[in-house]
């Protein structure tokens, strides 16, 4: 069996997140991406949307944007944002 996802979720001038997860979606420029570990390495331009986090050793975790990029080699995602103002860490909803 494959390992975690390191993740970090980084703004300009603050760590939003890190840690391990399961997968991590994200909007695109191109259209949403799911990443999970073994996943061929990716750049992308990300646009207004939601971060998604699942499955960490910390919960679940999203995060609205306005923008950024992502970078995915080796099992490591490195997501650079520019987030919604006024913005705290929501938990996502109970099904």
């Amino acid at each position: 069996m494959a390992g975690p996802l390191t993740v970090d979720v980084v703004a300009p001038d603050q760590v939003l997140w890190s840690g391990t997860a399961e997968r991590l979606v994200a909007p695109t420029v191109e259209g949403e991406i799911g990443l999970l570990t073994g996943h061929e390495p990716v750049l992308s331009v990300l646009k207004s949307g939601v971060v998604r986090v699942r499955g960490g050793a910390d919960g679940d975790a999203e995060f609205p944007i306005e923008s950024g990029f992502l970078s995915f080699d080796h099992d490591v995602v490195t997501v650079v944002v520019e987030p919604v103002e006024d913005h705290q860490e929501t938990a996502p909803a109970e099904s």
